[in-house]
């Protein structure tokens, strides 16, 4: 079912093409929409500077149980912090979001 698709995170899969071709990364920030950008102030830039994220902070933080405040706080935080070690952690804990089916839609 849609429910059962857009819980575990399965809608996700042919974003693995984006990352493919090189549009986007397996983690880093969320696309950005367009009727999103006046959210983002100043934390725009910082968006600008990586690909967007098939994964993230935000979305190993709490997901769609969070503002969209906190939303552009973690991934801000995440552009401004990046390292390689935080990638595999966000990884590891996608795969429990994923699992457990937490902050999902």
């Amino acid at each position: 079912t849609a429910r059962f698709i857009r819980k575990t995170s399965i809608d996700e899969l042919p974003q693995l093409w984006n990352v493919f071709v090189g549009d986007m990364s397996l983690v880093g920030p969320r696309p950005i929409l367009e009727n999103e950008v006046g959210y983002f102030g100043d934390s725009l830039n910082e968006y600008l500077q990586v690909r967007p994220g098939i994964t993230g902070l935000w979305q190993v933080s709490g997901r769609n149980e969070t503002t969209f405040e906190r939303r552009v706080y973690w991934d801000s935080w995440y552009v401004r912090n990046w390292s390689i070690w935080g990638d595999i952690v966000i990884m590891i804990k996608t795969l429990n979001v994923v699992a457990t089916g937490h902050g999902a839609y």
